[in-house]
């Protein structure tokens, strides 16, 4: 083997273990800290970059945050969620990306039953009242279906409240522990996880028989001092990706479709194969859109 060939072996070597190196996960920083909902902390989930670079992206492009209606499904305005954010697509940039497939291998569930990560921002006396994730409503369970899973990361650090809360919680058995001292009004009334800068919370909203846990009931505290910047990452049951037809069809419109499908072009392709929900694409059904 030459010395040629041994320089190449190992650029390829780096360049795929750099590709990679984001989405590795350490089970040793992950603890539980609810038996109901199942819930999770990960230290150190994102690196410090990780974090500055999602509130660069935000900061010029927020919004005051809204909430899903129970009955039509539609956003609108609400006084129980006060917060201002804004959505990151999943494929932004390369460190989105990377984000993206490390909550991927963390959960083991698929990047495409993901929604676009949401970045938040709340600012002093800001927060969003006790809630739960899944839906009631019949628009938006079509959608994904309900939303099993929910990853909740911290931007920023917090001086004093902006903790989430989970009023109805069980604390997990072997992980017991006196709550700190520092834990706000709001903090005190469940199980509650501080916001510590690159740490995230994963819970879960369904039981593993896809069943809603009223367990999961859960809040972000008000803000007292400082401001909070979180990001979540929202998971369905199923692909989130998919295009509703509310025609009833769902077809390739070119016999080539299966076979480009195989090779990739689904991603490669995407605005060819897959289109979007104004202009669908030509080959929905081989790329498993619908």
């Amino acid at each position: 083997m030459t010395v040629m060939h041994l320089l190449l072996i190992s650029f390829l070597f780096i360049f795929v273990s750099q590709s990679y190196s984001s989405a590795i996960v350490n089970p040793s920083k992950v603890k539980q800290v609810s038996s109901k909902p199942r819930a999770f902390v990960y230290e150190g989930f994102l690196t410090e970059e990780e974090c500055d670079h999602l509130i660069s992206l935000a900061k010029s492009e927020l919004k005051r945050s809204a909430v899903a209606d129970n009955v039509s499904g539609k956003s609108k305005l609400s006084e129980v969620r006060t917060s201002s954010g804004m959505f990151i697509s999943k494929n932004k940039d390369p460190i989105v990306a990377g984000i993206e497939d490390k909550i991927a291998t963390w959960t083991f569930l698929p990047k495409e039953n993901g929604e676009d990560m949401q970045v938040l921002r709340y600012e002093s006396g800001q927060k969003y009242d006790p809630h739960y994730d899944y839906f009631t409503d019949p628009v938006n369970v079509a959608h994904g279906g309900h939303r099993i899973a929910t990853v909740l990361m911290y931007l920023s650090d917090v001086e004093k409240g902006g903790e989430t809360v989970f009023p109805s919680a069980e604390e997990h058995s072997r992980h017991k522990t006196p709550k700190p001292a520092d834990l706000s009004e709001c903090a005190q009334k469940g199980i509650a996880v501080k916001p510590k800068k690159g740490d995230a919370l994963l819970f879960f909203s369904l039981y593993p028989t896809a069943i809603p846990d009223a367990t999961s009931l859960h809040g972000g505290c008000p803000v007292l001092e400082g401001e909070k910047w979180s990001a979540t990452k929202w998971i369905h049951v199923d692909s989130f990706d998919k295009i509703i037809d509310n025609g009833g069809s769902c077809k390739d419109m070119n016999e080539n479709c299966e076979r480009w499908a195989a090779l990739g072009e689904c991603t490669k392709n995407k605005e060819y194969m897959v289109g979007t929900p104004e202009l669908p694409g030509y080959c929905r059904r081989s790329c498993k859109l619908c």
